[in-house]
């Protein structure tokens, strides 16, 4: 699906927790375009520096890192792979490890413009070859992709984002499960707010509440901001 002069670009952006992973695959798959997990990319870095040995408190060795990243990613959003250096590290980087160390290489302000740039070159390459991407993670609505037709803050409570979360990683959401989980959530996004802004949507950023939406109904809800955005953009050629 694309705009009639050019190829559709969405971003969302969001808290841990907000649904932005799931439904931002969802979409993209509604819509017959590719996807990019950004996060991912950071979390395959810090899988690479921690197999390779390098010391994520060296920030300039993890820049280094950065830079020779033999990274892949699948662009379906029905098959999300993940490989490094011809392994595939798809489960690996979502284990409790990577996800208590992502941070300190996602703060490294050597890494991030690294990796922004990276972003938007293979957003720029997904979009040409399917028409369009959808992409979410940090700084999508504002300095990786700021000129995308379609931009979005998901946001959910804090109570629903520990909820959907412990389902996600303990598979229930009961007390000791939220508590288990409300650390990894809540620091991460402490951690990552120190380097970019993602709690309150930039002018021109469409915010969506999932709070009290199902998946459906967070996928719908999507859905209507890009179909209500693209249409915009079809008035405006005309």
């Amino acid at each position: 699906m694309s705009t009639a002069e050019s190829p559709l670009i969405i971003a969302i952006d969001g808290p841990s927790g907000s649904g932005k992973s799931s439904v931002s695959k969802a979409v993209a798959s509604r819509l017959g375009v590719g996807y990019l997990d950004t996060g991912a990319m950071y979390r395959a870095l810090t899988w690479w520096c921690l197999d390779q040995g390098v010391d994520l408190a060296d920030e300039a060795a993890v820049v280094a890192a950065a830079q020779t990243l033999p990274l892949e990613l699948s662009t379906d959003p029905d098959d999300q792979r993940v490989g490094v250096g011809g392994s595939d590290v798809t489960v690996d980087i979502r284990t409790t490890e990577i996800s208590s160390q992502v941070s300190r290489v996602a703060t490294n302000t050597g890494v991030r413009p690294i990796l922004q740039q990276a972003q938007r070159d293979r957003m720029a390459a997904i979009a040409t070859a399917t028409g369009g991407v959808v992409a979410e993670g940090r700084d999508i609505t504002t300095v990786v992709a700021p000129d995308a037709l379609v931009r979005i803050l998901l946001t959910a409570s804090e109570e629903a984002r520990l909820r959907r979360r412990s389902a996600e990683v303990h598979g229930t959401a009961d007390e000791e499960a939220m508590a288990a989980t409300r650390d990894q959530v809540l620091r991460r996004d402490r951690d990552d707010s120190s380097v970019s802004q993602f709690t309150v949507a930039a002018d021109g950023v469409v915010t969506v509440d999932t709070s009290d939406l199902g998946f459906d109904e967070s996928v719908e809800a999507v859905l209507a901001v890009v179909a209500s955005r693209v249409g915009m953009a079809a008035r405006d050629e005309t």
